[in-house]
């Protein structure tokens, strides 16, 4: 278990630390003088001896030797490869580019080539297999990053998890962990693949990730000794040149390794390096010189593990040695394995003639080889096993990977300066928002995510702006917050980190004119440039999780916890970052890190598919609410059917019709019984003066919202508004007009306008009403559109005011609201009808509900549109009993109140419904959700669930009333149910 890891990993990091402290209080350990191979045991010693005697010369020469293989390549390199294993018993294969299948395919063909002595297998898996496999696995952070994480423990768990992959794949060696410290801004080799400039923070975790690989039984490998951090040139293309003193070598660059050494790490990476310091010969490779392998990393570091070249085919090497002469001058240095020669058979050759010249002796190649076949046997080669070629894909990228990946991005995101403590964003109606992303062509994850939170204009410019824009942006902008981007960056600094002079110019002035808040998605030396920017976040990289997380830590779903791992300038130095705790807000995360299982819940893309293939509905939006966290959150289908319609997104907006009755108007009858200006208990009339007289004067508040008042269901107002005009009926020109003015005033859809005295008519009608002759349980819309009213009597507002000003703005609600056309695009709007029997158009963007439409839009039992963000936010507050994101909206005691059964009802609460007690499973709701399950649903098919017990929430939006109200098949197909009941398998 993770719990178990990070126990292991506390008592080895109390050891690493007692080690860092002797060396920087002693500068140094005592090195122990070693040329032979040290045994772990018994039966390792047996097993190598073995081996070694039956093995040919020609075998143990070709144990040193580690050569090149693709899984992306054809039939020749195929070929190729297949001819050194079985030709020259080469002793090992380092991978690279391809797919996880086809590498595990390649393993056991190679392997069966060599079964008496089995393939050491390796990779360069820094950040893991994504580093060579790409969009086939998932990646974890790159070094730089991580070097922002505090909590070294889950370097440790990355190096566990990394090697669980690799085994998955027959790897056995990570050449990782690059042990560089990155002290040279402008190394345009190593840089982000170093944990970052400070030696300690580098060690630590490099140690880290060192024990997780072999506590999961894979070879770690450090790299690039004596050290590559400190370089300008690239060793891939030339020789570079390290030209501190031998002091200073001590104390930055060879710490690292002297630590890991005394820490058992299995093996070490030599560079292609110039370092005078170490030895003077005139372009000698550090991975060629026996002064910086024998002299210094084996007799006077005391390092007992295999040695590994660098890359021989690299030009920092091959510029200045022939082919072949290179392999056996790496063995003759104390090197034990030459990666990648350029020519496998010259390079033997070279081996041999240095053997027949006495300049390599057979007990000098006897050493190597028998390090090379311990290691082997240490990592299970003894009794080696094909890889197995099966759903080896979907193992790798586990949910364990997926979580572990997330959490490394969360503990590494940096607040790397605050201004006016900015961040986390907490009371969101107290600032105008704005986001603008730089170097990209359109909106980006990190804008959508800042959009669920707080609804803001966004913009988007290239690498360049004209004049002209700069001043429209500018103006647009002018007195708010801004979220300003930085994206497509690039990782070295002679390319400015692929920030142009207008980008940076862009930032800097548009942060003397208003509040700029910084996020730079890419190299934190890039920090540098915008010592003025008051707030900036540093995040490292820019793929979609990290902005999605980003844009949840700036407003308080999490917290930040890196800190910068490099000096970038004198505002933006090493060890910076401020630690913020949460708001509260809900945050986006994977089902199994609250107790659900993707794979389960993947089960609903089949049922909503279903519903859209069968026209249950053209499309729909899905959200998993649990334990705070956003689990599951999906659409489905098109706005409409025609062809070319819109597809339905997560961003749509959705007329929630009945639901209105929960999320507006019980929702703000809450607050008022909470502050004490309306009584349950009191009679309708003593708020709304004009009932008095009628058969509505003794109506109490709680039996009408429990639907136990005996009042008429509904009344159909709008068929005494149409007339015939000689062909159909239409609606009469006496009431209606298809121009606003001040008479007609209230548009009931598009283009057609309803007489504002009408809605007098309309509340006559229902205050003349018949009451039936029960008190019984009987679903009622007049008594919510009277609590309209009654909201408007006591607080002055109507309910869209109300509503929006104590609730739907300070919760960040932003695509909350009534009448939506007014403003928002109507590309965002879920057609609800194509109404051929009132308004004869669609409806769109305009109230479905027919009597709500000819009260304005604005009625306390429809009206209200939403999507199921949103909506998730307000029923967590709820859940939360009333808190949200440090701000109390209502009682935990009013939320029970509410939300307890009415005392004659078997599913209705106080304007809530919930799960029938009478037992099986209605068309509402799943049977398996807790009798405390409160909730609605609503006509144009929705639904929201809320489970207390479970802390779970279940949303669904839909538009299956659209082309006709007459389709019952969503209902008839009970989808919500079942889609809900998914949610409630997949509990682990």
């Amino acid at each position: 278990s993770l719990f178990a890891l990070k126990q292991t990993y506390t008592t080895m990091i109390l050891r690493v630390g007692f080690v860092l402290w002797a060396m920087f209080i002693f500068g140094g350990l005592v090195a122990q003088s070693s040329v032979s191979v040290v045994f772990q045991s018994e039966a390792e010693r047996v097993w190598v001896d073995s081996v070694y005697h039956l093995m040919s010369e020609d075998e143990r020469i070709g144990q040193l030797i580690m050569i090149r293989a693709h899984s992306n390549l054809g039939p020749e390199h195929i070929a190729e490869v297949d001819r050194l294993v079985r030709d020259y018993r080469v002793g090992g294969l380092c991978f690279f580019q391809g797919t996880p299948e086809r590498q595990a395919e390649l393993t056991n063909r190679y392997q069966m080539l060599s079964p008496r002595i089995p393939l050491l297998v390796a990779m360069d898996a820094e950040w893991g297999l994504n580093m060579r496999l790409k969009e086939a696995v998932i990646p974890f952070p790159r070094q730089l990053m991580l070097g922002a994480i505090r909590e070294d423990s889950l370097i440790y768990q990355m190096g566990f998890e990394i090697a669980r992959q690799c085994r998955r794949l027959g790897v056995h060696v990570d050449f990782a962990p690059v042990a560089d410290v990155n002290v040279n801004p402008n190394n345009p080799v190593i840089n982000d693949r170093s944990f970052g400039e400070d030696r300690l923070n580098v060690t630590t975790k490099c140690y880290a990730f060192m024990q997780g690989l072999q506590d999961g039984n894979v070879m770690a490998c450090a790299k690039h000794f004596p050290g590559h951090g400190d370089t300008d040139m690239d060793s891939h293309f030339d020789l570079p040149p390290v030209l501190h003193d031998r002091a200073r070598l001590d104390s930055i660059e060879l710490f690292p390794f002297r630590v890991l050494s005394q820490q058992n790490i299995m093996s070490m990476m030599v560079a292609h390096l110039s370092v005078p310091a170490i030895d003077n010969r005139t372009n000698l490779p550090t991975s060629l010189s026996d002064r910086t392998i024998t002299d210094l990393l084996i007799n006077d570091i005391g390092f007992e593990g295999l040695i590994f070249t660098d890359g021989m085919e690299m030009k920092g090497l091959t510029n200045g040695f022939p082919n072949g002469e290179a392999t056996a001058m790496a063995i003759l240095a104390g090197n034990d394995v030459a990666l990648l020669p350029q020519n496998v058979p010259d390079g033997i050759a070279a081996i041999k003639r240095y053997i027949s010249e006495n300049k390599l002796t057979w007990e000098r190649i006897s050493v190597s080889t028998k390090k090379v076949l311990a290691a082997k046997y240490r990592l299970g080669l003894a009794q080696y096993q094909p890889v197995s070629v099966y759903n080896v894909r979907e193992d790798i990228n586990s949910y364990t990977a997926k979580t572990l990946r997330r959490a490394l991005i969360e503990h590494a995101l940096t607040l790397v300066r605050n201004q006016q403590n900015t961040l986390p964003i907490r009371q969101i109606e107290a600032e105008k928002y704005a986001s603008v992303s730089i170097g990209t062509g359109g909106r980006t994850s990190f804008q959508e995510y800042l959009n669920k939170y707080a609804y803001m204009p966004t913009y988007s410019m290239g690498n360049s702006i004209s004049d002209a824009r700069k001043a429209e942006l500018f103006q647009s902008l002018k007195g708010k917050t801004v979220f300003v981007s930085l994206h497509d960056m690039k990782p070295k600094a002679e390319q400015q980190f692929g920030l142009t002079k207008a980008q940076m110019d862009f930032v800097n002035e548009l942060n003397t004119q208003c509040n700029v808040v910084l996020v730079v998605f890419g190299n934190p030396y890039a920090l540098r440039y915008f010592d003025e920017v008051g707030t900036i976040v540093e995040a490292y990289n820019e793929d979609i999780l990290t902005q999605e997380l980003t844009a949840q830590a700036i407003f308080g779903a999490i917290g930040f916890k890196g800190m910068l791992p490099i000096t970038a300038s004198p505002r933006s130095q090493y060890g910076m970052g401020d630690l913020t705790s949460t708001t509260g807000r809900i945050r986006f995360d994977l089902p199994e890190r609250v107790g659900l299982k993707q794979d389960v819940l993947d089960r609903i893309d089949g049922i909503a598919q279903e519903a859209i293939s069968t026209h249950a509905t053209p499309g729909c939006q899905i959200l998993v609410l649990k334990d705070g966290a956003v689990v599951f959150q999906k659409a489905y289908g098109t706005h409409t059917y025609e062809a070319n319609a819109r597809p339905t997104t997560t961003d749509d907006i959705f007329d929630l019709a009945s639901i209105t009755k929960i999320y507006a108007t019980t929702l703000s009858v809450m607050k008022l019984v909470e502050e004490g200006r309306v009584n349950l208990d009191a009679p309708l009339s003593d708020y709304i003066p004009s009932l008095k007289g009628t058969n509505k004067e003794q109506l109490k508040i709680r039996d009408i919202m429990a639907h136990h008042a005996g009042l008429t269901p509904w009344i159909p107002f709008y068929k005494t508004t149409l007339s015939f005009d000689g062909r159909e009926l239409c609606p009469s020109p006496d009431i209606y007009s298809f121009i606003g003015n001040d008479e007609y005033c209230l548009p009931v859809c598009n283009g057609l306008f309803m007489k504002g005295s009408y809605a007098q008519v309309i509340k006559k009608a229902i205050a003349d009403s018949d009451l039936r002759p029960n008190t019984n349980y009987k679903y009622s819309d007049l008594g919510f559109i009277m609590l309209a009213d009654l909201i408007k009597n006591v607080t002055g507002k109507t309910l869209d005011q109300y509503a929006t000003e104590t609730f739907y703005q300070p919760l960040g609600m932003g695509r909350t609201m009534f009448n939506p056309w007014k403003s928002l695009p109507d590309t965002i709007f879920v057609a609800t009808e194509d109404d051929k029997y009132f308004r004869m158009k669609p409806v769109n963007g305009y109230v479905h509900d027919m009597g709500a439409a000819m009260l304005g839009g604005v009625s306390g039992h429809a009206g209200l549109f939403s999507t199921c963000t949103d909506m998730a936010i307000l029923a967590q507050m709820w859940l939360n009993g009333g808190e949200y994101a440090g701000t109390r909206y209502l009682q935990p005691e009013t939320i029970a109140q509410f939300t307890t059964r009415y005392p004659r009802s078997t599913r209705r609460g106080i304007g809530f419904d919930m799960r029938e007690l009478n037992g099986g499973e209605s068309a509402n709701v799943s049977n398996k959700c807790s009798a405390n399950t409160y909730g609605h649903t609503g006509f144009t098919g929705n639904c929201i669930w809320i489970d207390p017990d479970s802390k779970l929430v279940f949303i669904f939006l839909s538009n299956r009333t659209y082309p006709s109200m007459e389709n019952n098949r969503l209902i008839n197909g009970d989808y919500r149910p079942r889609i809900q009941s998914i949610v409630y398998d997949a509990k682990i």
